[in-house]
């Protein structure tokens, strides 16, 4: 038997099919997570993309999430050596705003290969093989930003320095542009602010190497990172930072960054940049936080010295201003990303 159709159910159904005025946000949501033609959609974006090292070919993890023809962010985790996990937290802001975005562990990290040979470790091999992902991943200078967060943050402007043209936008999240600086803000500030006989404590610890003291980490969680790296209780942190920090690799975090949290003795004890910032051109933006194991002031100075950079300032932020003034800093984020890309369309 025939049903008819009611006055009332066509005029339903012809509404259905009309244009509606959210129909192009709808079409924009279908493109982002449109696959069609990439090469990454079996492993969910995840790619294994062969890097050339003076020791041989070593395999680093990347994954893909969404589409964006002009926005794609490539994220530069701290450490040395810890891992892509602790940006999870993108997951809430990015898609929804159109951002198409990489995770990616550095060689030696997590999920990539983790070689055993120091002779890796070290600024120019790691600015290479940005580079060498970048080729792989087939960003270029219409489409590539690069996040660089903590150590990441080092190695965002050392590839600025030397691959701007294949930039079209920078983030420095995080870093300060020397570690002289770091060091005296360590010793002349953050340090003062501790318990005297907590700090006595750490340093007669740091004194004799005895870093894998379980006595150590609880002191500095309680005393120095509830503070500083991530302002929540320890008990309360968010499950991608402990997983990042479980899986930090001490062969390379050790000697590039020194085994201790206040302040950096490792390799990287003498990079200064400040000189050279002036001569990165492309729109930056560079984030601090109050609370930051690193100088908000050197950071605004930083800014301030980038010839086409602003700041974003985070009042509430720790070092991972990411977790602990979340919509200032993801907001922030995503303003730039996107006031960049509409200057490049005009």
């Amino acid at each position: 038997m025939h049903r008819i159709l009611t006055v009332a159910a066509v005029a339903a159904l012809l509404a259905a099919c009309a244009p509606h005025a959210g129909d192009e946000t709808a079409s924009e949501a279908i493109s982002y997570f449109d696959n069609s033609g990439r090469a990454d959609v079996l492993s969910g974006g995840v790619r294994l993309i062969p890097i050339e090292t003076p020791s041989g070919t070593y395999r680093v993890w990347t994954k893909r999430v969404g589409n964006n023809p002009t926005i794609k962010l490539l994220l530069l985790h701290g450490g040395p050596g810890a891992t892509h996990e602790y940006f999870e937290a993108f997951d809430s802001y990015l898609p929804g705003a159109g951002i198409e975005y990489y995770y990616y562990d550095q060689l030696g990290s997590a999920y990539s290969e983790q070689p055993q040979d120091p002779s890796l470790w070290n600024i120019p091999r790691f600015v290479d093989e940005v580079e060498q992902v970048r080729v792989a991943l087939g960003l270029d200078a219409g489409n590539f930003f690069v996040l660089g967060h903590s150590w990441g943050g080092i190695l965002a402007m050392e590839y600025a320095l030397a691959h701007q043209d294949k930039l079209k936008g920078l983030i420095i999240s995080n870093m300060m542009a020397s570690i002289p600086a770091y060091n005296r803000y360590a010793d002349e500030v953050l340090k003062p602010t501790m318990d005297p006989a907590v700090l006595a404590e750490i340093e007669a610890l740091e004194a004799a190497e005895d870093y894998g003291n379980p006595r150590y980490a609880e002191l500095m969680f309680q005393h120095h990172y509830v503070d500083h790296v991530l302002r929540m209780p320890v008990d309360q942190w968010p499950d991608p930072v402990n997983r990042a920090f479980a899986k930090i690799n001490n062969d390379i975090y050790i000697p590039m960054q020194g085994p201790s949290e206040l302040g950096a003795k490792g390799a990287l004890e003498e990079w200064d940049r400040t000189a050279e910032i002036v001569d990165i051109r492309v729109p930056t933006l560079v984030i601090g936080a109050e609370f930051d194991t690193m100088d908000p002031a050197h950071m605004q100075w930083m800014a301030d010295t980038i010839p086409n950079a602003q700041y974003l300032y985070c009042p509430q932020g720790s070092h991972l201003a990411m977790y602990d003034d979340q919509e200032t800093y993801v907001n922030g984020l995503i303003r730039f990303l996107n006031d960049v890309d509409a200057a490049a369309q005009h």
